[in-house]
């Protein structure tokens, strides 16, 4: 069994989706976290109610937020 932040780790660079509350996702290139969860993706999409309501080159995630991470 892995530990979350080594599947973290193994996803850098890679695309992932964060589902966050609120109804709110983020579909995007996974460049950095911290042991917060906060995020930095890159080439993001950002969506509410699945539909993409922004892009976005870059952007931070604030971990407290956030409910899952699939990558």
């Amino acid at each position: 069994m892995q530990k979350p932040l080594t599947v973290l780790n193994q996803a850098i660079n890679r695309p992932v989706i964060v589902e966050l509350k609120a109804n709110r996702e983020y579909r995007g290139i996974l460049d950095g976290y911290d042991p917060h969860m906060n995020l930095v993706l890159k080439n993001a999409e950002e969506l509410i109610n699945n539909e993409v309501v922004r892009k976005l080159d870059v952007t931070i995630v604030r971990g407290d937020n956030v409910i899952y991470i699939s990558p």
